[in-house]
């Protein structure tokens, strides 16, 4: 990634650094002469881009179930990415429903530890297609904001070209730095509807809540829900605890507000940010549960 980070900002600064100059009258000592920063510019920016991934993705390789120990009837399943980067993903069907909600996990552990919540949501009436970032449990790779949504593509690919779902039957549903995934997927898409818990609105409005405003020049368009998610057409649903001391709730509204598609916010009174699912459970799965209803007789 950071060849391809490294010449495509060349090419840009080439363009902005000379417009409508004519070489043949200056001659290219001027561009010569700025090379050197250009160069310096260019691998500032590959550095800042590495930075981020490293503080986004904390990815566990070591806690591997083996497929005999997975709960009954999941399927997993390899795909890869377009730029071939092998995939591992968890599908739990439900042969009774015509849907599935393709998840998207947090930033932390791996696939392995949100089996619960695969089959919790399975049981609310929809098949799982749950997805494995590059560098997480068995897939191959290290994981970059860029690589991430690769992955997120291969998964929809997947599960329409060869699964055979159609997208207005299809849920994307993303937690925390999931939701950058889920976001950035659902973007244009005539899908069934897109559910975000504990989204993040970009990077720069998380280091800002973090206290870290020095650092919020390094993380500019990084993971901007806030301006992707103006281009859902589906019907979302966002739910966020209000004691959320990780991604505070205040994100969550700011990506709420900004969609202009028909939208619900849930806020869970007391929840923090790895609490919801368990010990705010019934409010929780209500939320979707309701959602998943009313948006498939919708679609």
């Amino acid at each position: 990634m950071g060849t391809r980070w490294v010449t495509d900002d060349l090419r840009f600064y080439a363009q902005i650094c000379s417009p409508g100059l004519d070489c043949t009258t200056i001659g290219i000592k001027p561009m010569r002469h700025l090379c050197p920063f250009l160069l310096c510019a260019c691998l500032l920016l590959t550095a800042c881009r590495s930075l981020i991934d490293f503080l986004a993705f904390h990815p566990d390789d070591s806690y591997i179930l083996p497929s005999g120990a997975l709960p009954s009837g999941t399927e997993e399943i390899f795909l890869k990415a377009e730029d071939g980067v092998r995939i591992q993903a968890l599908h739990f069907p439900d042969p009774s429903s015509d849907t599935i909600t393709i998840y998207f996990h947090g930033n932390a552990g791996n696939i392995y530890h949100r089996l619960d919540d695969y089959q919790r949501l399975r049981r609310l009436g929809t098949s799982v297609f749950a997805v494995s970032y590059r560098g997480y449990a068995k897939s191959e790779g290290s994981p970059s904001e860029a690589g991430i949504y690769r992955d997120g593509k291969a998964a929809f690919d997947y599960v329409t070209k060869v699964m055979g779902f159609l997208p207005s039957r299809i849920f994307i549903f993303g937690r925390s730095i999931g939701s950058t995934v889920a976001t950035d997927l659902a973007q244009d898409k005539d899908i069934a509807g897109l559910i975000l818990v504990s989204p993040l609105s970009s990077a720069r409005d998380l280091a800002a809540a973090m206290v870290l405003e020095f650092a919020t020049i390094l993380f500019v368009e990084a993971f901007e829900n806030d301006k992707k998610i103006k281009r859902l057409k589906a019907p979302l649903l966002v739910i966020h605890g209000n004691r959320d001391g990780t991604v505070p709730i205040g994100m969550g509204r700011i990506v709420f507000d900004a969609a202009i598609s028909q939208k619900t916010f849930h806020e869970i009174e007391g929840a923090g940010h790895n609490d919801l699912s368990s010990r705010f459970a019934d409010r929780y799965w209500t939320a979707i549960s309701v959602f998943l209803k009313q948006s498939s007789k919708n679609r």
